[in-house]
């Protein structure tokens, strides 16, 4: 798999590995998702080790290894010493913001962009890559703007650039662990013991990939196992079968995307069909592409292999029929679960499946220990902790769209504004 970046003469990262290795995916979907261009070296033999990545053979542990462009040889890297060589992490250069996002997805970039454009002094923190689960996205084809469509990767380092240029600072690899809550300001803590006080903050973390909940998906994760539409291992299921799990919008993409290269592609949903779930002009691709095959009424019930997934059962939910399929490609895109881990200990309202409650909503979830504090209504994006607002897909009755995720990071920053000034 070789990306090159046309505007640019610099010689590719270059990564080489094993296929089933769980760091070396790890690292593919982080330059991918990151726009970094990278040529996957696959290492199939002890011989091809030794004279390509110079190690003594497969079992090596210094593998995978990692050739960055100026030559830089890194063995077994982590993706924070990855990072730290591209010049990509930093620690924060104030003291206190007037404005801390958590989340660089859509709606966590969108309010970063608008924050610092209207002079906030605004840092955005993410745990991982930014453009959360829209950057796994090969094409997002019904945003405005883009008649031809735009790959998540795209949309995000766009985004990314946008809210540099108007001196927004970007954390990487950072994740909150811990909230606190003074007057007039609130106190976050990172897993790395990073302090960060704000005067106003907003929770963009977005939702991560439901599991199927299996023996042995944990262990091959990222050996066969893949979260979201896995555009970084597109490329390596040529003449394969690949199983996609999942009857929402980004599973349909992922199968269009995975039928430009895979021998055929499996959707595996539990209901009916698509029609309920995914847009119509999806749906009508699906059904005219020859290599997608809609498996209805189907779970997958049993994880098969050593140390790389080898095949999966499936179940039909009628019927209870059994049948076991050889693959090495399954890739789950089953919704999400709100990361809102934090939000009990900091004592923010969530509602029952565990999304972040804002403005008018609240009074229905509010509870004699947990009122609202002030004379003053919510805003609407505000949750139950005055000055903390909420935007995108973690938020209760958001609509889970990227168009949607955007305009409520704008229109946080509206609030974030009129929170401030009535301090």
């Amino acid at each position: 798999m070789t990306q090159v970046d046309a505007q640019t003469s610099e010689r590719p990262t270059r990564l080489m590995g094993t296929r089933g290795s769980q760091l070396a995916y790890a690292i593919r979907d982080f330059l991918q998702r990151s726009d970094v261009p990278f040529e996957w070296i696959e290492l199939s033999s002890d011989d091809e080790a030794r004279e390509k990545a110079k190690v003594g053979g497969l079992r090596d542990g210094r593998l995978p290894v990692c050739v960055l462009p100026d030559g830089t040889r890194l063995e077994c890297p982590t993706i924070r010493q990855i990072i730290e060589k591209l010049g990509w992490f930093r620690d924060p250069s104030r003291k206190e913001y007037d404005l801390a996002i958590l989340g660089g997805g859509p709606a966590g970039l969108s309010a970063a962009v608008y924050g610092a454009s209207e002079g906030l002094k605004t840092v955005l923190i993410e745990r991982w890559v930014v453009g959360g689960q829209a950057g796994t996205t090969s094409r997002i084809e019904n945003y405005l703007g883009f008649p031809d469509g735009v790959s998540g990767a795209d949309l995000a380092q766009r985004a990314r650039d946008q809210a540099c240029k108007f001196g927004a600072e970007i954390l990487l690899l950072r994740e909150g662990v811990r909230a606190e809550f003074q007057t007039g300001k609130l106190v976050g803590y990172l897993a790395d013991g990073t302090k960060i006080v704000m005067h106003a903050g907003v929770c963009a973390t977005g939702v991560e990939y439901r599991r199927l909940g299996l023996p042995s998906e944990e262990r091959f994760y990222g050996s066969g196992v893949y979260y979201g539409a896995g555009v970084s291992e597109a490329s390596l299921c040529v003449n394969e079968d690949v199983y996609v799990v999942g009857g929402g919008n980004s599973a349909g993409q992922a199968a269009l995307h995975f039928a430009n290269f895979a021998r055929k592609v499996f959707m595996v949903i539990r209901g009916d069909g698509l029609k309920e779930t995914v847009s119509q002009y999806l749906i009508d691709r699906i059904k005219s592409s020859p290599k997608i095959e809609v498996l209805t009424h189907t779970e997958v019930t049993e994880l098969l292999g050593d140390s790389m997934l080898e095949a999966i059962t499936l179940t039909n939910n009628q019927s209870a029929e059994k049948r076991t399929v050889k693959t090495t490609n399954l890739f789950l895109c089953l919704g999400g679960v709100p990361n809102t881990h934090w939000a009990d200990e900091a004592g923010v309202i969530c509602d029952e499946q565990r999304y972040l409650v804002t403005g008018p909503d609240l009074r229905q979830y509010e509870a004699p220990d947990k009122r609202w504090p002030l004379d003053r209504a919510p805003y609407y994006l505000e949750t139950s902790q005055p000055g903390l607002f909420a935007a995108g897909d973690v938020r209760h009755n958001s609509v889970k769209r990227c168009a949607s995720a955007v305009g409520e990071g704008a229109m946080a920053v509206t609030f974030v504004h009129r929170y401030l000034a009535n301090q």
